[in-house]
């Protein structure tokens, strides 16, 4: 039994952390400049954001390496580092989650490359799976639980992305997709389509994140529970619709507004819940009383396994 599976033997669900790119640019990153940089440029900024999640009662959280394909890193002149800058990435997590008096596991974070892949682009198959395959394998060496791939538009884009992990990697893998398109993901995918799509790849769990809000993927763990009931979902959901208050940019989903949604969204059928962008270790507290977490952390937090 995985660490992943172990965790998922527990009752009730698993709460997730919120967003990193949020809590990093609160703490001086620029509007633009590659956040797996940190990773090596202030590594101890990175690890705090980590232990906020934590003491907020996060039990997986996600490594600082969204962006971390070569393809993205390619428009800050960084991908000849993708494995320095991803295997740094686990390695910060992991630290900070094996100070932990209970189990927390680390998730390689493994997003969207930005290319639209052919016949809609440029991009080829295999260059995908390769470039997923590199991330995945930096992520494992630096000490990841699972392989958490988030944010898809394109079915075959997290074809590459699993194909790329599960060639160099035995870990546990998970996908979501984003849904912020009338209900479809930006290539016109339906979460009953995504579902039936990526069962077939026998994933440790399925859902969506980012998007439009709560209701949003409310609707989407609905529409994927209906199809596929016997698979743990993933919600996500980021902390509302972003606006500009001056220079700012804020999320309208206050800590109440979304301990509410973690409540409906574990009613209709979701395991693994959390916060995407806008989200706050404030958020995942407001959580983690709403599901009624703390109490099961705390008798958690006696009966820790050895770190890895």
């Amino acid at each position: 039994m995985n660490k992943l599976e172990e965790l998922l033997t527990t009752p009730g669900p698993v709460l997730l952390d919120g967003a990193m790119g949020t809590m990093l640019m609160d703490a001086g990153l620029e509007q633009g400049n590659p956040p797996e940089e940190w990773n090596v440029l202030h590594p101890e900024r990175i690890r705090e954001v980590h232990r906020k999640y934590i003491e907020s009662g996060s039990r997986i959280i996600l490594t600082n390496s969204f962006g971390g394909t070569r393809f993205r890193l390619k428009l800050h002149d960084l991908q000849d580092r993708a494995a320095e800058l991803n295997k740094a990435a686990a390695q910060i997590a992991r630290a900070e989650a094996d100070t932990a008096p209970h189990l927390i596991l680390v998730a390689g974070s493994i997003g969207p490359t930005g290319e639209l892949l052919e016949p809609f682009g440029t991009m080829a198959f295999e260059d995908a799976r390769a470039a997923f395959a590199e991330q995945a394998a930096a992520l494992a060496d630096g000490g990841v639980d699972v392989l958490w791939i988030e944010t898809m538009s394109d079915l075959n884009e997290v074809k590459a992305a699993i194909e790329g992990a599960r060639s160099v990697s035995d870990l546990p893998v998970v996908a979501t997709m984003t849904f912020d398109t009338h209900g479809r993901t930006m290539m016109g995918v339906k979460p009953e389509q995504a579902v039936e799509f990526l069962r077939a790849y026998d994933l440790a769990a399925i859902g969506g994140n980012c998007g439009n809000g709560p209701g949003e993927i409310e609707a989407v763990v609905s529409a994927m529970r209906a199809v596929a009931p016997d698979i743990p979902l993933i919600a996500k959901a980021n902390a509302g619709i972003p606006h500009w208050e001056g220079a700012e940019l804020r999320y309208d989903g206050t800590p109440e507004v979304m301990a509410c949604y973690a409540q409906r969204v574990h009613e209709l059928g979701a395991r693994l819940i959390g916060g995407c962008c806008g989200n706050t270790p404030t958020h995942i507290a407001a959580m983690a009383e709403a599901l009624d977490l703390n109490r099961e952390v705390s008798k958690a937090s006696g009966d820790r396994p050895s770190a890895k």
